[in-house]
């Protein structure tokens, strides 16, 4: 029967939704026939890199050793990584965030409003935690479902709270490039040493990064607004045979004396109250950009965030559980990355120079100055759908990119921000990234894609174009060592 309710559901509905239903369609069956798990895109990049750094005459035995030194060179930002996930999903899920969402959801007025108030909320939030965007806002989008005032698209609405993984996460806090080059701790120091320390002054916080924030914004709403169905036209969520129950996160009494501090908020408030003793300290004797930019200060406070919000240790460790899953891309992907970073920087022929440099050198020879920002910035994109590593990928890339940007004079945090800004597009049509957000809303990628991709199609040439002309605002200067 839901089948059958979903079949109607996407029936054709005139001659407009059938051309864009079409094109959604025939794009998500390709990608779901011809595309394997993204893990199989890392290791063939892993086969890939290796086959080129013995092109350029490095020795199997140096290959080898490379990618074994460095495939446990990521472990820290790793973890660091996968903390973003987890406490990005606890405090969306926490009981204010709940009430807030309820209250959010009472705000717009019409099926349209609402589909560009969830695609706002979903690029604001992505541009502190990604992980918080998906889950709040595919919340939002269920909240939403279930007025009965309201006539939304359920399928734009879906696709409007991804448009911040899609559109301007990496242009946010949560950007690991920007976290990456900001933390030199974390850097492995094969990469440390090409590209230095770039702060966040000169990636997420340049005045030209922010507009590009701006522009992809206004861009987003219009889209999403422009292209949600309306009236008969659009397909609610009960037509779609999706089920709109609160994600269970109620708690049931103890049962034995010995797990009354697990229901107890006893230990939640020592714990914040002793972390919050460390960010007064942290922010008042740092400069608080300096401060926030620190990876490890950032989940910090945001684990703080999810405890207090959740406010019961058992509640706060359900959470946990169920955000776990989201984070098993990043476990298993980035030691595959930092294996990759090692065959390119450090596996060289005997006297001759890393794969790493002589692809600088081909970006050098094919670039101009004025020309290597939408050059990188198409590159990067491309690459970016066929390894869709949530920032990892910069490991891989930022050997050769910085060092072409060295050589051609280009700002090194522009370079980190072309990087930045081209590593989202691919993510409007790989499912990858996708996948958190479908779970909450009980959709699947191909009820959503048509909607994505046509964001997409307006975003390439739009991001394409701020890169290159943006670029020349920004005087270059050499890296910063620590």
């Amino acid at each position: 029967m839901e089948q059958v309710t979903r079949a109607k559901a996407l029936a054709p509905q005139g001659t407009a939704g059938n051309a864009l239903e079409r094109t959604a369609g025939r794009v998500t069956r390709w990608a779901e026939n011809w595309f394997p798990d993204a893990y199989i895109f890392a290791a063939i990049a892993v086969v890939v890199v290796a086959l080129g750094a013995l092109a350029v005459g490095a020795p199997v035995q140096r290959v080898g050793v490379a990618f074994g030194d460095g495939f446990w060179s990521l472990i820290p930002f790793t973890m660091q990584m996968a903390v973003v996930a987890i406490s990005g999903y606890v405090v969306a899920v926490s009981p204010p965030a709940s009430k807030a969402i309820a209250w959010l959801a009472r705000l717009p007025r019409t099926a349209r409003g609402a589909v560009m108030f969830v695609a706002f909320v979903s690029i604001g939030a992505s541009l502190f935690n990604w992980a918080i965007s998906l889950v709040f806002s595919g919340l939002l989008a269920r909240a939403l479902a279930r007025r009965t005032d309201l006539r939304m698209d359920y399928r734009a609405a879906g696709a409007a709270a991804y448009l911040g993984m899609g559109a301007t996460w990496a242009l946010g806090l949560s950007s690991a490039a920007a976290q990456l080059q900001a933390n030199p701790d974390s850097l492995p120091k094969t990469l440390l040493a090409i590209t230095g320390v770039i702060p966040f002054s000169e990636t997420i916080f340049l005045p030209q990064s922010m507009l590009m924030v701006a522009a992809l914004t206004v861009a987003s709403l219009v889209i999403a607004g422009l292209s949600a169905p309306v009236g008969e036209r659009a397909r609610t969520a009960q037509e779609l045979g999706v089920s709109l129950d609160d994600i269970d996160m109620k708690l049931e009494k103890p049962v034995r004396p010995g797990e009354w501090l697990e229901y107890s908020p006893l230990v939640t408030v020592l714990i914040v109250l002793l972390g919050l003793v460390w960010i007064g300290h942290e922010f008042t004797t740092k400069n608080p950009l300096l401060a926030i930019s620190n990876l490890n200060t950032y989940n910090f406070v945001f684990i703080l965030l999810g405890m207090l919000l959740n406010w019961r240790p058992r509640r706060f460790l359900n959470a946990v559980a169920k955000s776990v899953p989201s984070t098993a891309g990043v476990l298993i992907q980035f030691p595959l990355y930092g294996g990759i970073a090692f065959m390119l920087t450090k596996a060289a022929a005997p006297g001759g120079v890393p794969l790493s440099e002589h692809l600088a050198h081909f970006f050098v020879a094919i670039s101009t100055q004025g020309a290597f920002p939408a050059v990188m910035g198409v590159y990067s994109a491309v690459l970016g759908f066929f390894v869709p590593s949530g920032g990892g990928k910069w490991i891989i890339e930022a050997p050769y990119v910085i060092e072409a940007a060295k050589a051609l004079h280009v700002h090194l945090g522009w370079s980190v921000t072309v990087y930045n800004a081209a590593e989202a597009l691919p993510n409007l049509i790989n499912p990858f990234w996708m996948l958190p957000l479908l779970g909450v809303l009980g959709l699947r990628a191909k009820d959503v894609v048509g909607f994505t991709f046509t964001q997409l199609i307006v975003h390439v040439p739009l991001v394409v174009f701020m890169l290159w002309a943006l670029a020349p605002t920004l005087s270059y200067h050499p890296p910063v060592m620590p």
